[in-house]
């Protein structure tokens, strides 16, 4: 289909994109990759009057490497996978990359779209959780910052004002073994089900873990109790069967063209076993 009639905007700095959103509010909405917003678009789920263009915008594009990752809005996910600063320092995060969709749209969608359009599919937001995350927002009113762990609200429906712009994300470099681990009906679709995990071991046990599920509720699933399972333990059997009932406890998935909710919570379950297991391995 073809969306309907917009106005674009293509603004070179930050001032004036918040000009054009101040100015007209609600029928205003910022465009990063494009992947998440003009399909909605153009299935007329989503009618924007004003469509606002950040590629010209200066400073949205860079990676910081230290002991502080700061990943700007409009880093691509290829971006993510061709930095080898960042692959050393946070390899989850190219993991994770790899799995996005297919080579064409991770050319193309960035960062800062897959965090900040709440959609529960998307696979940056739980990551983000998982590793703690910080979002920098923008708007007339100066620049602020909120945790990726208190960001979403509901589907589609964050913390973010309609006159703010998100960014950059900003995390401290990961420390320990990892996993991204995904169940998909094919390439290029959404998760059934997907886990980030990061553990941290102290000598045979878990000092740390921190755990996140995509696509099983209406916002990312962070789930402290699940992580609080595994400290501790030598991550056997009995320790990672007490996390996948702690995380469980706390999705809430629906029946959809995915499948029922016992299938996803079945496909939950070994999603996170084998995100355990990896990451243990990798600590």
């Amino acid at each position: 289909m073809i969306p309907g009639a917009f106005e674009y905007h293509r603004p070179k700095d930050m001032e004036g994109v918040l000009a054009v959103l101040q100015e007209h509010g609600d029928d205003a909405r910022v465009i990063a990759g494009g992947h998440s917003l003009i399909p909605m678009m153009k299935l007329r789920m989503a009618d924007i009057p004003h469509l606002i263009d950040l590629q010209d915008v200066q400073g949205l594009n860079s990676i910081t490497v230290g002991d502080t990752i700061t990943i700007g809005a409009m880093v691509t996910q290829h971006h993510i996978i061709e930095n080898h600063a960042l692959a050393s320092a946070a390899p989850i995060m190219r993991e994770a990359s790899l799995q996005i969709a297919d080579p064409q749209v991770r050319y193309m969608g960035t960062v800062g779209g897959n965090v900040a359009n709440g959609d529960p599919g998307n696979d940056m937001p739980g990551l983000m959780q998982c590793l703690d995350a910080t979002f920098t927002l923008v708007g007339p009113d100066g620049e602020r910052e909120v945790a990726a762990r208190d960001f979403y609200e509901a589907a589609y429906m964050t913390d973010r004002e309609d006159e703010e712009v998100l960014t950059q994300v900003r995390f401290d470099k990961p420390q320990g073994g990892f996993a991204y681990e995904k169940q998909k009906r094919k390439i290029g679709d959404y998760a059934t089900a997907a886990a980030a995990v990061q553990i941290v071991k102290d000598g045979d046990t878990c000092a740390s873990a921190s755990i996140a599920m995509t696509n099983l509720s209406d916002t990312p699933i962070y789930s402290e109790d699940a992580g609080a399972a595994l400290a501790g333990t030598t991550v056997d059997d009995t320790a990672i069967e007490a996390a996948v009932a702690a995380m469980l406890g706390d999705i809430d998935p629906t029946e959809d063209n995915r499948g029922p909710i016992e299938f996803k919570r079945h496909a939950a379950a070994v999603i996170l076993r084998r995100a355990i297991a990896r990451a243990w391995s990798r600590a």
